[in-house]
């Protein structure tokens, strides 16, 4: 959850544009147990409706006056999805909307897009999530005459920490373990890398991430004794220091995670599954360097909403000009 209001002085640039009242996070692993029941399951169920329970309070206290409140891939596939967010709103009180792939993928660009080196000419980006990875291919049209980026391409891909966790287990992660992971998710993400196969790749192409995959990554390169976003975001990691990083990760046994301050006991079963997709995004999109978001789809959403309630001054963001489902 993410309570900001617009900032009041002269258009600055993306997220600047917000001014955070409030913000609060939990993994509650909704789509835990999915993959074999197709159901999200009364436990995960049940953490979510006490974590938004959290949620409706602070918003309560800070006055929220406007809110999008948005499900994603677990509640697209789940058989009980509709049934969850019904039990939400009558738990709750919050109204949750089930979004589509196609707008999940525009918050998460529109959240960070500003991250992107302005003098690159395509850009991949990436959100490793619970249930489902997006990718975005942001291109400058050859034909422009400004220095924007725009939404070329993308996809979501049904791929996410938990369910890959789940299939080849997170707490102990062999090297044949990992390999296997990442060949898994490598398959999974060719399709869509098959279809910009062809796209040259200017020299300041780089990839830009977002999810907590790479923000644990970062902190771990960082050798942070406790998370800190200040430090993380908008950190560059070059292509070995990306690797380096997943080596230090895969060095470390479940209880070493566990105990490490920027993984914790929350992540310590997910985040090698989250290395193994972002191994898989780095073999099929090779660049030099990674620059990491601790921002994404929750700034996204609120810049729209603040834009169309008149807010903040309508965005030059351009939206997808071709996408893939």
């Amino acid at each position: 959850m993410l309570i900001a209001r617009p900032e009041r002085r002269p258009r600055r640039r993306a997220t600047e544009a917000l001014r955070i009242v409030d913000a609060f996070s939990r993994i509650v692993r909704l789509g835990e147990g999915l993959g074999r029941n197709g159901r999200i399951s009364e436990a995960a169920i049940e953490r979510t409706l006490e974590a938004l329970q959290i949620c409706r309070d602070k918003m309560e206290a800070r006055g929220v006056t406007r809110a999008r409140l948005v499900a994603t891939q677990a509640c697209r596939t789940a058989a009980n999805g509709d049934e969850f967010t019904a039990r939400a709103l009558e738990r709750t009180g919050l109204d949750l909307e089930i979004i589509d792939r196609e707008t999940e993928a525009r918050f998460a660009a529109r959240g960070c897009g500003n991250l992107a080196d302005s003098r690159s000419e395509n850009v991949l980006l990436f959100d490793i999530g619970g249930g489902s990875t997006e990718l975005v291919w942001l291109a400058r049209p050859e034909d422009a005459s400004n220095s924007r980026l725009e939404l070329d391409q993308w996809t979501s891909v049904e791929l996410g920490v938990v369910s890959l966790a789940e299939h080849f287990g997170g707490k102990s992660v062999s090297a044949e373990t990992f390999e296997a992971m990442t060949a898994f998710a490598r398959d999974a993400l060719r399709p869509f890398a098959e279809t910009l196969a062809g796209r040259r790749r200017c020299e300041r192409f780089h990839l830009l991430g977002t999810s907590g995959t790479v923000t644990t990554l970062a902190g771990v390169h960082l050798g942070l004794d406790r998370y800190d976003r200040w430090r993380v975001d908008g950190l560059w990691l070059s292509d070995g220091e990306a690797s380096r990083a997943i080596q230090k990760l895969r060095a470390m046994d479940f209880e070493e995670r566990v105990a490490n301050g920027c993984i914790g006991p929350q992540r310590a079963d997910l985040v090698l599954a989250g290395c193994a997709i972002f191994q898989a995004i780095r073999e099929h999109f090779p660049a030099e360097r990674t620059r990491i978001a601790d921002r994404g789809l929750r700034e996204g959403m609120l810049l729209e909403l603040m834009e169309a309630e008149g807010d903040l001054p309508s965005s030059d963001w351009q939206g997808p000009q071709n996408h893939r489902g």
